[in-house]
């Protein structure tokens, strides 16, 4: 590959123990050499600063879809995953992206987002009410419930289903994380199969019998005449799971240990300060860490040349703690000033989630600690092994 200079190369193992628990002193390392590094353990170019990784996520010439000549088909044992991934908004690019977005957008609204911070509210409470006096995982009690149950009741899916949906998304996510083996593949394979055959049957009863859910508004919605065929309706519901739930669970585990651990008070969760710490949360520690692009022509940026076809990983966690742009980065400071952060991503792939996770952040977080001010760590939290996600094994806490 021809670059414009030589470009430093850096090691880091994605599932070294440390770097799990830790990441935040290799991006600085990283960010030390430039704006973009090559990463030996995944053999592709990184761009670690703020400037390179909002550049990146906003160019154009850059995507997430496969170029067709580079495009090979899976093996047969991925293919339920396969199937649903080609039909993802997350994966496509225009002008597929622009019709499929354009049709969640007329589903996914902002009045429908803003009509679930009663109930939002309310299962906060009730789950905050069910907390045992011993200690217990805040993960699982509260953090996964909020994201699931709510997303659930969005797109119309009973709520007792959380269970499973839970199982699948876990399964089919880990497709992405650096620990992937055969056995994950398999087990994203099953999961993907399960989903795919429940939202069918749950599609066609709602064909039949429309409510006033997302499934329901996504299967009436139409964009120049089209609407969303059968593939693209299931893509969608479990992308809005996946992607709805995951990094949320992981947003508000990391932000309430972060919390925790410094000692701060419910005073920042005041609803005069509770956007500043929700800004601060997403900045501090992400939910995911890398997202990556393929170049669609040849470019130069930032003192390198990309070929057509060549991968990029755009590192989100390392451009949160650029002190070019934030001071004294490695500092949690709920009262900065907001400067966009990458946390939800950027340009065409910005997340459609991204008002739902912050609302529910907020009702979230508000309700925690005004009703459990002195909610305690009863035991040192660890990352799990999952990166390029950024996540708890669980949180051990006491009331």
């Amino acid at each position: 590959m021809a670059s414009l200079r030589r470009m430093k190369t850096v090691i880091q193992s994605p599932v070294d123990p440390g770097f799990m628990q830790n990441p935040y002193p290799f991006y600085d390392t990283a960010r030390a050499e430039g704006d973009l590094v090559y990463w030996e353990d995944y053999k592709k170019t990184a761009a670690v600063s703020h400037r390179a990784v909002q550049a990146l996520l906003k160019d154009r010439r850059f995507g997430r879809e496969v170029p067709n000549e580079l495009h090979r088909p899976g093996p047969d044992h991925l293919s339920p995953w396969l199937k649903v991934e080609a039909h993802s908004l997350l994966e496509a690019e225009s002008p597929r992206h622009t019709r499929l977005r354009a049709l969640v957008m007329r589903a996914f609204t902002s009045r429908a987002i803003a009509a679930l911070e009663p109930s939002i509210h309310d299962l906060s409470h009730a789950l905050i009410d069910d907390f045992p006096d011993t200690p217990f995982d805040l993960l699982d009690a509260f953090c996964t419930q909020i994201p699931v149950i709510t997303i659930c009741r969005l797109l119309g899916v009973p709520a007792e289903m959380s269970p499973n949906l839970l199982r699948w998304s876990h399964a089919m996510v880990a497709m992405y994380q650096a620990s992937r083996t055969r056995e994950t593949e398999d087990a994203a394979a099953m999961a993907a199969q399960d989903f795919t055959a429940f939202l069918g049957d749950y599609i066609e009863q709602r064909r039949t019998d429309p409510q006033d859910d997302l499934i329901t508004r996504l299967i009436a919605a139409e964009e120049d005449g089209e609407k969303l065929s059968r593939d693209e309706l299931v893509a969608t519901c479990v992308l809005l799971l996946n992607a709805g739930h995951e990094a949320t669970v992981h947003s508000l585990g990391n932000g309430v240990k972060t919390v925790l651990q410094l000692g701060l008070g419910a005073q920042i969760f005041a609803p005069d300060q509770i956007d500043g710490t929700v800004e601060e949360i997403l900045r501090y520690d992400p939910p995911l860490h890398m997202f990556t692009r393929y170049a669609y022509e040849d470019v130069e940026i930032f003192d390198h040349s990309f070929k057509r076809g060549d991968e990029v990983a755009l590192l989100l966690g390392a451009a949160n703690r650029d002190a070019a742009v934030w001071k004294d980065p490695h500092r949690f400071d709920p009262t900065r000033h907001i400067v966009t952060n990458t946390s939800f991503g950027g340009g065409l792939h910005f997340c459609v989630g991204a008002p739902l996770a912050r609302l529910e952040m907020r009702i979230a977080l508000i309700a925690l600690f005004r009703r459990w001010p002195t909610l305690h760590l009863s035991e040192a939290p660890e990352y799990s092994n999952t990166y390029h996600f950024h996540g708890l094994t669980r949180l051990m806490v006491q009331v």
